[in-house]
């Protein structure tokens, strides 16, 4: 089998082999015409190599030697190589070892049928399946390459990082075996007792556990599913932070939260959204859509919260609005409007302090509904250009099918009602004041008002109420503010930002968008270490 060609790959002379020790040395011209027989302890030198076996032929005139019998070859104090069978060419500076072939570094060991060895560019290099060890992984593959200097696996075939925490597989990795980090450079996955990672392109650090991983990348948990452009993820902390098109799924709430940023707490049962934030309820056939500056999602599964924070806006069938802030817990489904509310529920505005919305946790459905202190509940009269108003300190409500169907305004409750018979002609305009009212609606219109206590007001012909008479104190109308579609959740600017991320999505640009701490730590990490070299 012929190995290696003779003929030196470089300008200067090749070194030769020198046999330093042999307990016994022959020449048979019948069986190696053209060599020597070496036999026992034998011991070669070669520009700072060093070879033993028990037996071997040395061709002096070839520069080249087959050594059998305990083989080992050894390079300083950075690679040792042993087999039962080995030839090495000192014109080449090329070494082959099989049958029971074994490589070992401070770093790791490698076991396999057959290993070459070129001492020239320092590589190692096996085409049987081999298995390596070191303190913290055994990868195993169909082949492989070794950088000596770098201390770098390169595989380019399926291969198999099993630690005790987790398994990575891949069809091409580079792994540090003094460091412990692996790039990820294909379709990889990484699966543990607590989650499956996907990516196609990636950093792991095997031995503090952190990893980035870049392109169609995502972390799934048996309840929740991270996915972006860019992912950190730190196993220690069951911590994950996600950049640009983020998605998380919350399977067991049957949930959504979108944006340009997040973080995933597992241990914590918490994640925190930004950068267009968008939360995605899914409840009994509809959508609840929930956007603020930042989302905020913590606690387990019966007792979970949403906050969301500044700016924020909701919708849902029959339902939207707008508030400073959100609290919304699923231990008593409530949820609360805080700082500036407004709620349009059919053709109703509601305005006051503070709104409660409570939902009924068997049908999973809004059930009722609280507006605490300056209550202002109005509409626009179905054929004038009038306003239905209704003005106290609180309102109760009762949700039917979603829609308001029961209310009652208490304390100081004043209304404005225009009053239309069923040919809804105007029959005049009620305006009262008393201590409480109640309220029945039809498909989001009055149908019924009942007044309660000290009543005082009348129904007014149209043409005796004045203009300046038909408005109560406070009354906003607010109607382009409304919310009727997902698109109007946002600004024109987080629209805009949005469009500018999915386009640098398609790009697969996700390294611009790393957080710097995150891109020195990982991905430029072994680079830069072999350049300082």
């Amino acid at each position: 089998m012929l190995l290696f060609s003779s003929k030196p790959t470089f300008a200067q002379a090749p070194k030769k082999i020198i046999v330093e020790h042999a307990d016994y040395g022959d020449t048979n011209t019948e069986e190696l015409p053209e060599g020597f027989l070496l036999s026992g302890n034998v011991k070669v030198n070669h520009d700072g190599i060093v070879l033993t076996c028990n037996k071997a032929y040395f061709f002096r005139n070839e520069n080249y030697i087959k050594a059998f019998g305990n083989v080992q070859l050894v390079q300083g104090d950075t690679l040792f190589l042993n087999s039962k069978y080995a030839e090495y060419n000192g014109n080449m500076r090329r070494a082959f070892a099989s049958g029971d072939a074994y490589m070992s570094s401070p770093d790791a060991t490698l076991n396999t049928d057959t290993i070459n060895f070129d001492r020239n560019t320092q590589e190692v290099y096996y085409n049987s399946p081999g298995t390596i060890v070191n303190k913290d992984n055994t990868l195993k593959s169909k082949s492989g390459r070794y950088y000596v200097e770098q201390k770098k696996f390169q595989f380019l075939t399926a291969v198999t990082i099993t630690n005790p925490q987790y398994v990575i597989k891949s069809n091409h990795l580079d792994y540090y075996s003094n460091s412990g980090h692996s790039y990820l450079l294909g379709p990889s996955t990484i699966t543990s007792k607590n989650n499956y990672i996907y990516t196609e392109k990636g950093f792991y650090d095997t031995k503090k556990n952190l990893a980035h991983f870049l392109r169609k990348s995502y972390i799934k948990y048996d309840d929740r599913l991270i996915e972006g452009d860019s992912l950190y993820y730190d196993r220690n902390k069951e911590f994950a932070s996600a950049t640009r098109n983020v998605k998380i799924t919350d399977s067991i709430n049957r949930a959504i939260i979108k944006g340009h940023y997040g973080e995933v707490f597992k241990k914590k049962d918490s994640m925190f959204v930004t950068k267009r934030a968008l939360a995605i309820n899914f409840v009994d056939n509809d959508s609840v859509y929930i956007h603020g500056k930042r989302l905020m999602v913590t606690g387990k599964e019966g007792d979970r919260i949403i906050r969301a924070y500044n700016n924020v806006r909701f919708l849902k069938k029959d339902m939207s609005g707008k508030c400073d802030s959100i609290h919304s817990s699923s231990k008593n489904s409530l949820t609360k409007l805080i700082g500036n509310p407004i709620l349009w529920n059919g053709e109703n505005q509601i305005t006051g302090d503070v709104i409660h919305l409570i939902g009924n946790n068997t049908t999973k459905k809004i059930d009722s509904l609280k507006v605490l202190n300056n209550t202002f509940l109005v509409s626009k009269d179905t054929l004038g250009t009038g306003f239905n108003q209704v003005k106290g300190l609180n309102l109760y409500g009762k949700f039917l099918d979603g829609k308001l169907h029961d209310v009652d305004i208490v304390k100081n409750a004043e209304v404005i009602f225009y009053m239309r018979n069923n040919e809804n002609e105007l029959i005049g305009i009620n305006k009262n004041i008393s201590s409480r009212i109640n309220m029945i609606l039809d498909n989001n219109a009055i149908e019924t008002i009942t007044f309660f206590n000290q009543v005082d007001g009348d129904i007014y012909p149209e043409a005796d109420l004045p203009e300046n008479a038909r408005k109560l104190r406070g009354l906003v109308w607010r109607a382009d503010e409304r919310i009727f579609k997902k698109e109007d959740l946002f600004t024109d600017e987080e629209n805009e930002y949005n469009d500018k991320m999915i386009e640098d999505g398609k790009k697969d640009n996700a390294a611009k968008n790393v957080p710097l701490k995150v891109r020195k730590e990982t991905l430029n990490y072994d680079k830069k270490k072999a350049k300082s070299k």
